[in-house]
Formats: C-alpha cells, sequence, structure tokens
C-alpha cells in the first residue's frame, strides 16, 4: 500500500480542474445496486453516503461523480447506501459491515459522522481498503480523506465583501459543529480581511447529533429570508441539500447574492432558474478524492493514510461559472497565491 503527501499526486490537481460540475438535494432512504463485479477484474465498490445521499447537491452528489467516473472507466456495479437523520453509530456501523462482508472493496463513507462507525469496522475487514471524508480515523487499511475547506471560504469571503453593497453579509451553517465552524472561520476571515468594517451574521439550522440542518431546504429558506430582512445581501451557506432552500429564497430577492458550497451549484441542472443570483461557489471537491482512491485500489496500490486536499493541489476552489467574479478575478488569484505560499494563514476556528 501507498501514502500520498499533504500536497497529493501531481494528477490530483489537474483533474480537479477538469472535474468541477453539479451537486446538493435530500433523500434518506437507502439505495443499492446489484453486487455483481461486472465485467472480468471490475472493482465492487461500496459506498455509504451520508444525510441527503446522492441528489444533495452538495458533497454526496460530488463524491457520486467521483463514483460515476470510476465506475465508468473500470467497470462493475456500485452498491450505495444512504444514513438517515436518525441512524446511530451503530447503524452506520451496519452499513460499513454489509459493505464490507458482501465483499465490495474499496468501502467509501462519506461525511465525518461515518468516523466511530469506521473505527470499529474497517479492523475487522483487514484486506479491505476503506475511505471516510471529512474526518481522520488512524488505521493500516483506511484512507482518511481531507478538505482544506476553510481556504476555499477565505476566497468566498474575499468575494463577498467586494461584492457587498450593503457591508452586511450572512454565514448559514448546516449543522453546529467542528466541520462547518471551519467554513465559517475561513469566510468570516475573508471578509474582514477585506473590509473590516463588514458585518458577518451566523446562523445555525441545527447542533450536535442532530443532522437535519443538512437535509431541511426549508430551514434554509427562512434563515435566509431572515438575513436578506436585515439588509443582509450576500449568503453564503455550508448546509447540504439545505443550502438549496437559501439559494432560492436569495434568488428571489434584487440584488441580493447566493454563495453555493462543496459543488459549483450554478453548473446544478436542479438549480438552473436561480442560477444568476449564485456568485460563486467554494468548491469541495470529493470526486477527485473518491475518484482517485477507487483508482488506487484497482492499480493494486490502495491510497491510505491522511491526504489532504487544498488549494495547492487543486482538491478546493472558487468556482468562476457565471463570470460574476471575473471583475475581481485578479484579486482573488493573487490572495490564492498568498494562501498557497503560507503569507496568509487562513483559521480554522473562528
Amino acid at each position: 500500500m501507498r501514502r500520498v503527501t499533504r500536497f497529493a499526486a501531481a494528477g490530483i490537481a489537474t483533474a480537479a480542474l477538469a472535474l468541477s460540475a453539479t451537486a446538493c438535494g435530500a433523500s434518506s432512504t437507502q439505495s443499492s445496486g446489484s453486487s455483481s463485479s461486472g465485467k472480468g477484474g471490475s472493482l465492487k465498490v461500496g459506498i455509504a453516503y451520508d444525510v441527503g445521499g446522492r441528489g444533495d447537491h452538495s458533497f454526496n452528489d460530488s463524491a457520486a461523480r467521483g463514483l460515476d467516473k470510476a465506475t465508468k472507466e473500470f467497470g462493475g456495479t456500485p452498491k450505495e447506501l444512504t444514513a438517515k437523520t436518525t441512524d446511530t453509530d451503530q447503524d452506520r456501523e451496519q452499513y460499513l459491515d454489509d459493505l464490507a462482508s458482501n465483499g465490495y472493496n474499496p468501502v467509501i463513507a462519506v461525511g465525518f459522522a461515518y468516523a466511530n462507525a469506521l473505527k470499529a469496522e474497517a479492523p475487522k475487514f483487514p484486506k479491505t481498503t476503506f475511505a471516510i471524508v471529512d474526518s481522520v480515523v488512524p488505521g493500516s487499511n483506511i484512507d482518511s480523506m481531507s478538505f482544506a475547506t476553510p481556504e476555499s471560504s477565505y476566497l468566498a469571503g474575499v468575494a463577498a465583501a467586494l461584492k457587498s453593497k450593503t457591508g452586511h453579509i450572512g454565514f448559514i451553517g448546516g449543522v453546529d459543529n467542528a466541520l462547518i465552524k471551519g467554513f465559517q472561520a475561513g469566510f468570516q476571515q475573508g471578509v474582514t480581511d477585506t473590509k473590516p468594517s463588514d458585518k458577518v451574521t451566523v446562523q445555525y439550522l441545527s447542533t450536535g447529533s442532530d443532522l437535519s440542518g443538512f437535509s431541511s431546504p426549508d430551514k434554509g429558506a427562512s434563515a435566509a429570508a431572515g438575513m436578506l430582512s436585515q439588509g443582509i445581501d450576500v449568503v453564503y451557506s455550508a448546509a447540504g441539500s439545505s443550502g438549496t432552500g437559501s439559494i432560492e429564497t436569495v434568488a428571489a430577492k434584487k440584488g441580493a447574492w447566493a454563495i453555493g458550497v462543496d459543488s459549483d451549484q450554478y453548473q446544478d441542472p436542479a438549480l438552473a432558474k436561480y442560477k444568476d443570483s449564485i456568485l460563486t461557489s467554494a468548491v469541495k471537491n470529493v470526486d477527485v478524492a473518491v475518484y482517485d482512491l477507487i483508482q488506487s485500489v484497482h492499480n493494486g496500490k490502495p491510497l491510505t493514510g491522511n491526504n489532504t486536499y487544498n488549494l495547492a493541489n487543486g482538491g478546493v476552489s472558487l468556482a468562476t461559472s457565471g463570470g460574476f467574479i471575473k471583475d475581481i478575478q485578479p484579486q482573488l488569484d493573487a490572495i490564492t497565491k498568498k494562501i498557497i505560499s503560507g503569507q496568509i494563514k487562513v483559521k480554522q476556528t473562528p
């Protein structure tokens, strides 16, 4: 088995540039494909999505794009499971156990909520390669996929500050936890570093083990409506499919901008009628990480360890679709270089 460094393989950056498309929606049911291994030598890939699953227009959809690309290239029929908002760690353990015990390899857990389940299950299947998105779980057969989302969120904050006319900006977090606070931290810092007098209002949709904040578009819509009523004219939502409600609400307000997350939401067909209000998106290329992992298993050299995807290797980025930030792109490019060089230290916590 092999490990990659913090700056990953050079090919990742190239793939990341080529793979920026749609993403976020909401289903809390399970779906599955055949356990058939497909054509000779093809992989049996198992994937357990977080709440929202395929069709969430956000990071689950990004993972699904990586799976689809790998399936097209390497063959086979993957099996897909999706967590429900009521699931416990034991439920998530069962998803991973079902996949591994039925010969799926690799088994990919999408989301930090699978961390405890993976700690319990990976040692039981030492010959199976596991992966987890947005968490670091030790293990010789585990690929921990980490994303420097505060970096892309910082750039989103810069764009928000430069485009806001009121100087009042909003951040909507799906669940109040350490992961989403990283998005908040980078975004707030980007705003205040650009325009110290600007104000950032923060609102979370749920807390603790309540993950409904990632799959409740109505909550996202309500939060955005409240912010717009306060004179906020740019709203960044890091809230999974709840963000679709925020985008829809912002789009109904003339002169207001929404900032998407995880996927380039301007490119999402399901959000097409709102795209003229999507200023940009802080993209997290989960598809690149998922594809990279599947390819490594296919090649017989599985990735393991903590592999970080950041601005330097193209793992995170700021979308340019729509051309709405074209006028400020030189400033954003200069700031990107400073983040990569370490001249700008992006905060991980608010």
